[in-house]
């Protein structure tokens, strides 16, 4: 038996995963990424950097993504509570302009793998919140790419109900919507 579940979403590529978590009155033990399971998935790609944010509550980083060497992500949270996003930059994709959404916490333990072609983002919805995750590419502030997290075309159901304010940096704010973003991902 595997130690991953993988739920495909309503955008090819883009897939929640669940692992097996093994617990006692201990604590629990998990594996969060296994290549041989990940492949046999359909998720065949060489992760070379890893990265780790701490969040407060109502923080949204995003919609992010590299214009020419585009990184897909396999995310997590260790500590808290997030909704993670993934939106379709793929031109030639039927799904092109949509997202798909998960609430990721240390209690559910889920991943959401975000294919190379995507932007990314997540709304902090704990009082903090740890955040993990391997790209597949190296990241590069010059090939920095983004569109605004609520832009209405694309319209992202936010769960900001327990948030008072959204948080954004300064270059988040200075975001486009995605018909005024220019992409050459293909899917």
């Amino acid at each position: 038996m595997g130690k991953f579940k993988f739920i495909e979403t309503s955008i090819k590529g883009v897939i929640i995963i669940e692992p097996t978590v093994f617990s006692d009155e201990r604590g629990y033990f998990m594996e969060t990424f296994h290549n041989k399971e990940f492949k046999e998935a359909g998720i065949d790609v060489l992760f070379v950097q890893d990265n780790q944010s701490k969040s407060k509550k109502g923080v949204l980083r995003g919609l992010h993504f590299q214009i020419n060497n585009p990184q897909g992500k396999l995310v997590r949270v260790i500590k808290g509570e997030v909704f993670d996003v993934a939106v379709d930059l793929r031109r030639d994709s039927v799904t092109y302009g949509k997202w798909e959404g998960v609430k990721l916490s240390e209690e559910n333990k889920k991943q959401f793998y975000v294919p190379e072609g995507f932007a990314h983002g997540f709304l902090v919805l704990s009082d903090i919140a740890e955040f993990t995750y391997k790209c597949t590419n190296f990241y590069d502030a010059e090939d920095e790419g983004g569109i605004l997290w609520n832009d209405p075309n694309v319209g992202i159901e936010w769960p900001v109900d327990n948030i008072k304010e959204i948080l954004l940096s300064d270059k988040d704010k200075q975001l486009k919507t995605l018909n005024e973003t220019s992409t050459n991902f293909e899917g």
